[in-house]
Order: structure tokens, then C-alpha cells, then sequence
């Protein structure tokens, strides 16, 4: 059962992206680059931007923005991991 996050990241990825798809077309533990959704690095920095803004969690390097950006499932994990460490 998809979180509440994970519903308010998928809305956000079609939103900062201008996707023309619906949160369903997203699956939780689907890739988003490559394979699955089929972002690219212009994706990235503007989902890394929103995440920020958004949650004011810091995406510090590439390694972590793979790791966070794995799958929904996965950024939904990071950002609860970092806030709460804050």
C-alpha cells in the first residue's frame, strides 16, 4: 500500500517535470532513470531542487542523489531517514 509520501513524490515528479502521465503510471519500487520512468540528468537537478524546496532536506552529492533517486520507494525512505535526523 503506497504511502502518503510516496503519493505527494509521484505528484511532485509529474509536476516538476511536466509529465504527461498520472501518479498510477508510477510504480513505488520502479526504477526513474533508465528503465523505468526514464529520466536523465536534466530530471535529476530539477527533482533535486524540488526535493529541497519541498522538504528542506539537502541532496549533498550524485552518490546520495542515486541512491535517493533509486525509486519512489527509495526517495520516500531518504526523506524520512534525513528529517528525522534533523
Amino acid at each position: 500500500m503506497p504511502s502518503d509520501l510516496n503519493a505527494e513524490l509521484k505528484a511532485l515528479i509529474i509536476a516538476r517535470l511536466k509529465l504527461e502521465i498520472t501518479p498510477a503510471d508510477i510504480a513505488d519500487a520502479a526504477p526513474l532513470f533508465g528503465e523505468g520512468l526514464g529520466l536523465d540528468s536534466i530530471d535529476a537537478l530539477e527533482l533535486v531542487v524540488g526535493i529541497e524546496r519541498q522538504y528542506g532536506i539537502r541532496i549533498a552529492d550524485a552518490e546520495m542523489g542515486r541512491k535517493a533517486f533509486g525509486s519512489v520507494d527509495a526517495l520516500a525512505a531518504f526523506i524520512q531517514e534525513k528529517k528525522a535526523a534533523l
